[in-house]
């Protein structure tokens, strides 16, 4: 071989490598940029995740938003939209109850004495005005006394006579629950209680009001009617201002008997 052409082999073997150490550092170059890009998707979808999670978290409940939402009367509570008084015009007294839809004791109550109430409603005893509480979602931490209260905003702007029905049934011992368990912030389990109602039961535009919270801003208005009452408790009875208790207790009249006594004297008063 001449020394000519050994060179030439040489010179060749050499730029063979050198072009093939180019190709490796184009790919090299090539998996970096690759990794980088992924990386930085992979940073930018945390980020958004992130993001979300974090606009999420920040938007405010259902319960808040209905703080801003226009009030929506229900039929029947008067011009201010929570005056709900029940009853025959000419009845001359009216019993205030203030009552909270998860209140175990209302529950008890009503299940003993709320026949009696009726009865003497239907017969123009009194009047019954009824103030609604939602202090045990505080308590008890929840939204089911609102959310409650909300669909009987519904139920009255049916009728008074669905709504007093209606406020039975949340109260029955089928359907009320233990004070810690928040099933009445569920509406569809509101709605399964509603069609034991005859005026409620498939009514397409009460399930509506109450499956979109047309109500929701009314139930806090009216909660809010009731902290500025000064009542402490529930349930509470009044007529005329004052408190209607069992004899010697400050509790309201837990049975029949009681609370004929107790009504009768207030009538007198």
């Amino acid at each position: 071989m001449s020394s000519r052409n050994s060179q030439a082999n040489k010179a060749a073997a050499r730029e063979r490598l050198r072009a093939e150490r180019e190709r490796e550092a184009k790919k090299a170059k090539t998996r970096r940029q690759i990794i980088v890009a992924a990386s930085i998707v992979g940073v930018l979808a945390i980020a958004g995740g992130a993001s979300y999670g974090i606009m999420q978290a920040m938007k405010p409940s259902a319960w808040d938003a209905a703080k801003d939402k226009a009030l929506v009367k229900p039929a029947n509570s008067g011009s201010d939209g929570t005056t709900v008084v029940i009853g025959k015009a000419d009845a001359k007294k009216t019993l205030e109850m203030y009552e909270d839809p998860r209140c175990p004791i209302c529950s008890q109550f009503e299940q003993a004495v709320g026949p009696t109430i009726k009865k003497d409603v239907d017969a123009g005893k009194y009047k019954i005005q009824f103030i609604g509480a939602t202090f045990i979602d505080k308590g008890s931490p929840g939204t089911g006394s609102k959310t409650a209260l909300s669909a009987l905003g519904a139920a009255l702007n049916v009728s008074p006579e669905a709504f007093l029905e209606y406020k039975s049934a949340l109260y029955s011992a089928k359907y009320h629950p233990e004070e810690t368990t928040d099933k009445f912030k569920d509406r569809d389990y509101l709605i399964t209680i509603a069609d034991t109602v005859p005026a409620l039961k498939g009514n397409a535009a009460f399930d509506k009001a109450v499956k979109d919270g047309t109500y929701d801003k009314w139930a806090l208005v009216m909660s809010d009617k009731f902290d500025k009452s000064g009542v402490q408790g529930t349930p509470t009875l009044k007529m005329d201002g004052k408190k209607i208790t069992a004899d010697g207790s400050d509790n309201a009249p837990s049975d029949p008997a009681s609370f004929t006594a107790a009504i009768d004297k207030a009538l007198k008063g």
